[in-house]
């Protein structure tokens, strides 16, 4: 199971053509609902305007990672 948290910054798995969204896109999450089972995802323009706030689920999500991950040798 991913283990997502408010304010995580996050991506999109696969297209959502009915939103307009591509895979890839990025998004931060502001909401998590029951426990991880899903969250609301805001998806805002580089002038910091939202042009997407949906729920999703975690399977259509992935986890970016902005500092390098320490692995055990």
């Amino acid at each position: 199971m991913k283990n997502f948290k408010l304010f995580n910054v996050v991506a999109l798995t696969a297209d959502l053509p009915e939103e307009n969204l591509l895979q890839g896109q990025v998004g931060t999450i502001v909401e998590v609902y029951n426990e991880g089972e899903a969250f609301e995802v805001e998806f805002v323009n580089v002038k910091g305007e939202t042009y997407g706030l949906l729920t999703l689920y975690p399977e259509q999500l992935m986890l970016l990672h902005y500092e390098p991950v320490k692995i055990a040798a």
